[in-house]
């Protein structure tokens, strides 16, 4: 708990400190005075004032920030003094400060994506399981072991961007082209047709349901226990389970019950050892298990042998890929919104501050490269978020800024104290779905 908590508040005081300080670069540059930076909110621990007089301060909560900036100019305030304050300036000026902070999160995004594809991924490789009948997959053609090479022309390296590059037609309806490689090693075209259907957050997978899946691996030989029947017929660790008896490549559940079946019996095992098949013969001890069964033993630890794949890109190819990728995950978000909104994707799909948590304590444990995924997500999240049309986020306020162009003046100020409450009562209802959502999922 205390590690998801940790994580949690690292990701949250990051991206909206980032969101910020888009709104301190855009106000320093257009001339406005920020009164104060705070990293965190509540009792300040420590602060200290630049030579601008702007104090920047540590608070004590740590779940972002926040930028205060001169509104008004105070009566007694000289004429450079006053050209200072947020509302004296331009339209176009205050625009831009308001838009800078969804903008920095999209940056940060991008910038996020960008370091993930220099980092490099182990991912598994594009090879498909047989399709079950009647899905897309099985429609379209494709076979058990064709390694996909392309989606749409878009070369991809690893399942995780297989999966990307499908997540929009398979989930909001449309065709997709496949470019796969055989285990004859011929290279063919498939199309993919897939109709748009129900979102849910504890449904099936739409790429399984589709019959995409990744090829089942092979069992490897993880460790071999001494004096042991498996040690004694030869078998080594990394060895890849080829065939047992007549059956041919085997899961390890299957390998595993073929072991157990031959309790004093002799079987024969095929393995790929340094690139090349060996025989051998092992013969599974009779013990009896926790049921009191007589079952076969060779007392070997058996792994999973996914065909992996290292996902690495040069700096210019990675930046091209972060940026597109920010792009898409932004373009995805808002028809995922506009489905919801009529009702075509369900509203438990909405989340809140404790389901952010736990995918934060998840992917922190899995590794850097999850959590840097996480937060790029995230990011994008709350950058587009912010833009939409709603008072009292910067999205009302450019809806206001957007009227004042059109009309010429301001917006009157009845018009901002209605909107005011609008907003607060959809944030309001928007925040109570999320947290209803969230611990529904908890309790579930």
């Amino acid at each position: 708990m205390l590690f998801t908590l940790i994580a949690f508040a690292i990701a949250l005081g990051v991206l909206v400190t980032f969101h910020e300080l888009g709104h301190y670069w855009v106000a320093r540059l257009c001339g406005v005075r920020v009164l104060r930076f705070s990293v965190g909110f509540g009792k300040v621990l420590a602060r200290r004032t630049d030579k601008h007089g702007t104090e920047w301060a540590l608070s004590a909560i740590p779940l972002g920030g926040y930028v205060k900036m001169l509104d008004d100019a105070p009566e007694a305030a000289t004429p450079s003094e006053a050209a200072q304050a947020f509302n004296q300036k331009t339209l176009g000026q205050r625009s831009a400060i308001v838009m800078a902070g969804p903008f920095a999160n999209l940056v940060l995004a991008a910038l996020l994506y960008t370091l993930l594809n220099l980092m490099g991924t182990n991912e598994p490789s594009a090879v498909l399981a047989p399709p079950a009948h009647s899905t897309v997959a099985a429609e379209a053609g494709l076979q058990g072991g064709d390694h996909i090479l392309a989606v749409n022309d878009q070369p991809v390296k690893s399942w995780s961007e297989v999966r990307w590059q499908l997540l929009d037609a398979i989930t909001s309806g449309g065709e997709a082209t496949l470019t796969v490689e055989g285990e004859s090693g011929i290279q063919r075209e498939r199309t993919l047709r897939f109709e748009a259907g129900q979102v849910e957050p504890e449904g099936s997978d739409p790429m399984a349901e589709a019959g995409l899946a990744l090829a089942a691996p092979r069992p490897i030989v993880r460790g071999v226990n001494a004096g042991r029947p498996g040690a004694q017929a030869g078998l080594r660790e990394g060895d890849i389970i080829l065939s047992i008896g007549e059956l041919q490549q085997p899961s390890a559940q299957a390998f595993i019950k073929r072991i157990q079946d031959h309790a004093g019996k002799t079987v024969a095992v095929t393995v790929m050892r340094e690139g090349a098949p060996f025989a051998l013969s092992v013969a599974p001890k009779p013990e009896v298990d926790a049921d009191g069964r007589e079952v076969g033993r060779i007392g070997v630890m058996l792994g999973a042998d996914f065909p992996m794949v290292t996902v690495r890109y040069g700096l210019f190819d990675s930046a091209i890929r972060g940026v597109s990728r920010t792009i898409d995950t932004v373009w995805l978000s808002l028809k995922m919104m506009g489905r919801m909104v009529i009702g075509d994707i369900s509203l438990r799909n909405v989340s809140g501050p404790v389901t952010i948590a736990d995918y934060a304590g998840q992917t922190a444990r899995i590794g850097l490269a999850a959590y840097i995924g996480f937060l790029a997500l995230i990011s994008v999240s709350i950058g587009v978020l912010n833009l939409l049309p709603i008072p009292m986020l910067d999205g009302g306020h450019l809806m206001y800024y957007a009227v004042e162009a059109i009309r010429g003046k301001p917006v009157p100020d009845k018009w901002r104290e209605t909107g005011q409450r609008v907003g607060l009562g959809l944030l309001v209802a928007l925040m109570g779905l999320a947290f209803f959502n969230d611990f529904s999922r908890l309790f579930s």
